[in-house]
């Protein structure tokens, strides 16, 4: 009984693993050729999607993943390559407010505020994507977070019918970086899961007009 009980363990961990290594793969095979690291190779499109973080860590520390976003933002604006910005990310409670945040930053770097759309609904990558399309009527757009993240970003989009590029933001050493690496994997395996279960975000609300 113990024999057959860790036999059945077994398998069902191998099941699980392969259905990360499956997803995973899907997700990195799907992007390719779609995300760029270099400015000046990127696409031009009217509209951005910086996906939002915290600026700072629980512990306290600066949020490196933040600061690299709001760089890769910033380079594409100057190097003309986005017209408009919208900034999505969770404003879940009133002391938690990711959008206006980031936009504060931006503006601290010299980009015109009047560019700057805030999504205060998206509380996950799946929430934004689809809420740029549904909400501020984007069917195309350059994303931009870190090349990992974006990856998840194009295939969420391409489910929903849009063309999304993505602008890759610098990544953090693999050390600090590796309990997102981790959440990632199973973040995959989630993209999936919400197509079967056909998942909506969980607000969508009025239209949004990106004048221009």
């Amino acid at each position: 009984m113990f024999r057959k009980a860790v036999s059945v363990l077994v398998l069902l961990l191998i099941a699980f693993l392969s259905l990360i290594f499956y997803c995973d793969k899907s997700v990195a095979d799907n992007a390719a050729g779609k995300t760029f690291s270099d400015v000046n190779a990127v696409p031009s499109n009217k509209v951005g999607l910086l996906l939002g973080t915290a600026k700072f860590l629980s512990n306290g520390y600066e949020n490196y993943y933040y600061r690299y976003r709001i760089q890769a933002a910033t380079e594409l604006f100057r190097a003309g390559k986005i017209e408009y910005l919208i900034v999505s990310g969770d404003n879940s409670r009133v002391e938690y407010d990711e959008p206006t945040t980031m936009k504060s930053d931006l503006i601290a770097m010299g980009i015109d505020s009047t560019k700057i759309y805030l999504d205060y609904a998206g509380f996950r990558t799946f929430d934004s994507m689809i809420r740029a399309k549904e909400i501020f009527g984007q069917d195309s757009l350059t994303v931009i977070s870190q090349a990992f993240h974006n990856e998840r970003a194009i295939f969420i989009s391409e489910k929903q019918k849009m063309t999304v590029v993505g602008y890759n933001a610098k990544d953090v050493s693999k050390s600090v970086g590796l309990k997102v690496a981790m959440r990632e994997k199973l973040a995959r395996v989630k993209v999936f899961l919400d197509n079967i279960f056909d998942k909506q975000p969980k607000f969508l609300g009025p239209r949004v007009e990106i004048r221009g």
